[in-house]
């Protein structure tokens, strides 16, 4: 083979592998926080330090850098400044500064994911609603109102496909067995929020008990949303099943073992850090 073929063929080699690389570093641009407390609730803590793991894992997957922190002062401008989106695990900032800088950080057009007690608020608890714009405005569904017991699975209802979130999920799913919640808010009447997922009626009753409260036999419950005047989405999935009654807190039920349920969160994950 003459010098000048195997040269031009050295070259183009080279230029293919550059970009591979080029495609490979494009895919790696994207830091995720996530915030945590881990703190009180033996369920939210199994929640948590499993995310942690589940994230690790699909960082390097999905190419993209994960760190998670519990020092929530982390929140703030110039920390926040290297992350494309952030995670609240469990709880959510109680400073006024922090949430000055979340609430900047996000009319600027940063990402967020929320799951299950992020958007807990109950006033005459250790969480009341006293942050008007994240729980009216933002998340959109007020205070916390009542939930279910025991953790159990759902069929979940995919209510809107617009959105990447919602990408190669079936109709109906079952979820992992989760501590489901109801609002004070009426989503539904919101001209900002757009439901993605709900609870099928199929899924009636709801929960075992043994308060009879706590299962729920009719309504309509949104699950996962958005807030359009932002790059958010809230999941409502997060509480994991643990034998509280034998003292064990045992571990009963994951979150991250429902394959369809992961491929919302990561659909939701590359949709907020890919995409502006």
């Amino acid at each position: 083979m003459p010098s000048t073929i195997k040269k031009y063929i050295l070259l183009l080699v080279v230029c293919c592998l550059s970009l591979t690389s080029f495609a490979q570093k494009k895919t790696d641009n994207f830091n995720v926080i996530a915030f945590y407390t881990a703190k009180n609730d033996a369920a939210h803590i199994s929640f948590v330090h499993e995310a942690n793991r589940w994230f690790s894992k699909m960082s390097s997957k999905y190419h993209f850098k994960f760190d998670s922190t519990n020092n929530w002062s982390n929140l703030n401008e110039k920390f926040l400044a290297k992350y494309q989106v952030v995670l609240f695990l469990d709880t959510r900032p109680d400073s006024l500064p922090q949430r000055q800088a979340f609430e900047k950080y996000m009319r600027n057009g940063g990402g967020w994911m929320g799951f299950h007690f992020a958007a807990f608020a109950l006033n005459d608890s250790d969480y009341p609603q006293n942050w008007d714009w994240y729980h009216n405005k933002f998340l959109g569904s007020g205070e916390y109102g009542s939930n279910t017991w025991r953790p159990t699975s759902a069929v979940l209802k995919v209510e809107n496909t617009t959105l990447p979130v919602t990408k190669n999920l079936p109709q109906q799913f079952n979820s992992a067995p989760n501590e489901w919640y109801r609002w004070s808010n009426d989503l539904t009447k919101n001209p900002d929020i757009k439901i993605l997922l709900s609870i099928d009626p199929s899924s009636f009753p709801l929960g075992t008990g043994p308060k009879p409260h706590e299962i729920w036999h009719s309504g309509y419950y949104p699950v996962v949303w958005t807030n359009t005047r932002y790059r958010m989405i809230y999941i409502n999935m997060g509480h994991n099943d643990i034998d509280y009654e034998h003292g064990t807190n045992k571990e009963l039920s994951l979150t991250f073992e429902n394959e369809t349920q992961n491929q919302l969160v990561i659909n939701t994950l590359l949709w907020l850090g890919r995409e502006k």
